[in-house]
């Protein structure tokens, strides 16, 4: 897990989805909902459920928008959002996997269809991508006020896989299905997760040229605005 640039691009996809797409509210609706699905309607039971409510909290969804969704989801009305995974090869061979939610898969799969035909890139096989990065679960605690070797150690014993050091934050990698019950072991000792989510890391970075570099980023910028599009990982070296 060694590399400050796989971080880097961790947080790019972030600062993407968060400052510049106007769905926000509409993206963690969709997450309540799904949570509801799978899960329940009780938070207290449905770990999955509390981490969608804390972090549509986080983004100051109204409370009455919450629990609006909440029931909405109990429903048996309500259409389920269903995830998706598209691998795409993109300029200069890199790779990028997109992960979307929907209620409606022909939407989706027109919509990148349009995305490959307008910036180029190729829709791959399932597993043709995916095979060069690892699913993992990471949590990120800011550096202030924080004993490093602490959080290690109750990193550790919580059952975290890795631990590394970025630039404003800890990173900390679990198996995609600890990662709630991480979260909640660090939270319980008195750590302020930033945030935790399931993320693609990269097993290594593809240097590009500066054109290629440009024609990559105006894909993965395309597709980042899409209306299902949760997040977008790639391992192009930025």
């Amino acid at each position: 897990m060694a590399g400050h640039s796989k971080w880097a691009n961790i947080k790019h996809k972030k600062d993407r989805a968060d400052k510049q797409k106007g769905k926000l509210f509409s993206r963690h609706a969709k997450e309540i909902i799904s949570a509801v699905k799978l899960g329940g309607p009780d938070p207290k039971s449905n770990s999955r459920l509390r981490l969608a409510i804390q972090k549509a909290k986080a983004i100051n969804m109204p409370s009455d928008n919450i629990e609006r969704n909440i029931k909405k989801a109990a429903n048996p009305d309500q259409a389920d959002f269903l995830p998706l995974t598209y691998e795409i090869y993109g300029h200069g061979g890199v790779g990028i996997i997109v992960d979307a939610v929907t209620d409606n898969k022909n939407r989706t799969a027109s919509d990148m269809r349009i995305a490959t035909n307008k910036r180029g890139g190729t829709i791959a096989s399932p597993g043709s991508v995916a095979f060069s990065f690892d699913r993992k679960g990471v949590i990120q605690v800011g550096k202030s006020a924080i004993d490093e070797d602490k959080l290690f150690q109750e990193a550790i014993e919580a059952g975290a896989e890795d631990f590394e050091s970025a630039e404003e934050s800890y990173m900390i990698t679990t198996d995609p299905s600890e990662l709630y019950a991480v979260k909640e072991k660090l939270e319980a000792k008195g750590f302020k997760v930033d945030e935790a989510e399931i993320e693609m890391i990269p097993q290594t970075l593809i240097e590009c040229d500066e054109e290629t570099s440009k024609s990559n980023m105006a894909l993965i910028e395309w597709l980042e605005d899409l209306e299902d599009v949760n997040a977008v990982y790639h391992n192009l070296d930025l």
